[in-house]
């Protein structure tokens, strides 16, 4: 089989999420909220029929990515490389409060892949350690038929991830939004163009 298309899920709402709070590597739980958008999703995904199932190994996308396992029979795979940005002494505090304690920080990281909030890690970074895990899927498939595979991450960590899939120069990565809770990226490619293409995203139930 072909790795034809990759489709990129964020984790449902969390409790973080709910109280504006920067997660990074900290772990939060689902609400459940997030569990019923997880469930929802699950057979959406299921319709794709993936023959791979990957998860970032913190709580809120183990445990979305076990919705979609129940959906497909799919085992998941957890890999702490798909984790989201490492935000340094920025976890666990809200906007605000960032603002307060760095001002026009917030602004300057969104507009900069390359900066790094304080003892953390950039968005190139998080691109380069996860863009081999892409690298590793595509290496199990070898030839036609096509197969899809499902990755389950944070939203930080998709968007840096398109970004490097397509070969974006590094200054138009902050083109590339946000995307919520238990909503999707697609990336699908052919056998006469190789290259990865954008064929959705922020995409959702």
């Amino acid at each position: 089989m072909t790795l034809r298309r990759l489709v990129l899920l964020r984790h449902g709402q969390t409790d973080y999420n709910v109280a504006g709070k920067m997660q990074g590597h900290l772990e939060s739980v689902l609400t459940d909220a997030g569990r019923e958008q997880a469930a929802r999703v699950a057979p959406v995904l299921a319709s794709m029929e993936p023959a791979r199932l990957v998860s970032s190994d913190l709580l809120r996308a183990v445990e979305s990515a076990d919705a979609v396992a129940a959906a497909t029979g799919l085992p998941v795979k957890v890999d702490a490389r798909l984790r989201e940005t490492h935000l340094g002494e920025w976890q666990g505090l809200s906007v605000t409060e960032v603002e307060q304690d760095w001002p026009g920080a917030i602004a300057l990281w969104r507009s900069d892949p390359a900066w790094t909030p304080p003892g953390g890690e950039s968005r190139i970074d998080v691109v380069r350690r996860a863009m081999p895990v892409v690298d590793e899927l595509d290496a199990e498939f070898d030839g036609p038929p096509s197969a899809t595979a499902v990755v389950v991450a944070h939203g930080g960590m998709i968007a840096g991830l398109v970004s490097g899939l397509l070969a974006l120069p590094i200054v138009a990565w902050p083109a590339i939004g946000g995307i919520g809770n238990c909503r999707w990226a697609m990336l699908a490619r052919r056998d006469d163009h190789p290259r990865w293409r954008l064929t959705g995203y922020n995409v959702g139930t």
